[in-house]
């Protein structure tokens, strides 16, 4: 997760580079995200490797495997939107920016909220998922939720203002753009669905 982190946080400087037309700067992010996310890759086919089948363990295998899947997806998700901003030459109306800046900011702190909570996951097994620990991740787990819906209500916010200036822009840079709003919502989503996982093994 604090790789996935990383990964996550990229995506800030490369729209900052994207709005500020600094080529280099967006390839420098674009390497970066794609060297960590490769880097992700690597640990969870690891980690996975390295999972008992068969033996007991604390907490169910497919519950890690599904918590696993969802830290991919925020990476895979930075690495999609790196891609297209690369592959096509996006370009940003001026209106839109300080909007999207906000956007991004906050899916960004979403994903931050959600590596503080599987920090926490070691002390969650020490305690059984139990008793005090136990409820100051629910209070965590309860603000990742407002986050995330902070982000929903940023992304329609955004695709509204994009449709207003529609008719200034090429038909399929608004569908670009329109995509590009659902997928950086999407970091914040997987996010979300990391923690609700961690709430799952605690309910259990």
């Amino acid at each position: 997760m604090r790789v996935v982190l990383e990964c996550a946080r990229e995506v800030t400087p490369l729209f900052d580079a994207l709005i500020a037309e600094d080529e280099q700067k967006l390839r420098y992010a674009y390497d970066q995200i794609f060297a960590t996310e490769e880097k992700a890759d690597s640990i969870k086919n690891n980690i996975r490797l390295a999972m008992p089948k068969s033996l007991f363990m604390p907490v169910d295998r497919r519950d890690l495997l599904e918590l696993l899947d969802f830290q991919d997806s925020i990476a895979d998700t930075a690495q999609d939107i790196a891609g297209l901003l690369l592959e096509r030459n996006m370009k940003l109306h001026e209106n839109l920016q300080k909007p999207l800046r906000l956007l991004v900011k906050r899916c960004v702190e979403t994903c931050e909220q959600a590596a503080l909570i599987i920090e926490e996951f070691d002390e969650l097994l020490e305690t059984g998922f139990r008793g005090r620990e136990a409820s100051r991740v629910e209070a965590m787990l309860a603000e990742l939720n407002t986050m995330e819906d902070e982000t929903d209500d940023l992304g329609v916010a955004l695709a509204r203002n994009l449709f207003e200036f529609e008719d200034e822009m090429k038909p399929v840079d608004v569908m670009m753009w329109y995509r590009l709003i659902e997928w950086i919502g999407d970091l914040a989503d997987f996010a979300e669905k990391s923690g609700n996982r961690v709430r799952l093994l605690i309910a259990r």
